[in-house]
């Protein structure tokens, strides 16, 4: 049982498609604290290393908002993935808000932003 307050511990799902792998985060990851965030950060860390190929979609699409902490946790498993040859990293399923904070901090020049997690996958299965 939880406190008031208090978030579920849980992994994000992680699964491959054709080749690809894809993290969804569900709402629970949108009022993180430093522990729970750091946690996230690991495991998004450790699936990049040890994915096959250094291809990543973030499926963001059951959050609606996150922070400029969540955003250092992505470029850090961006840079991760771009430091393979040929590593890459998606994003798909973002609300109006959440893609308006990635177009002002100019992080869709980083990444490619789709509508539908299988935009992005069909994208990184091309490059």
């Amino acid at each position: 049982m939880l406190g008031p307050g208090l978030l579920p511990t849980k992994a994000p799902s992680v699964t491959r498609e054709q080749g690809i792998t894809v993290i969804a985060l569900g709402p629970e990851y949108q009022n993180l604290n430093d522990a729970e965030l750091e946690n996230l950060k690991d495991v998004l860390l450790s699936t990049a290393a040890e994915a096959d190929l250094p291809l990543m979609v973030l499926d963001l699409s059951r959050l609606r908002y996150f922070g400029s902490s969540f955003i250092e946790a992505l470029i850090c498993v961006w840079n991760q993935l771009n430091a393979r040859p040929g590593g890459r990293m998606s994003l798909c399923g973002l609300t109006a808000n959440c893609r308006e904070v990635v177009g002002i901090t100019h992080l869709d020049q980083l990444w490619s932003v789709f509508d539908t997690r299988e935009e992005a996958v069909r994208s990184l299965r091309k490059a």
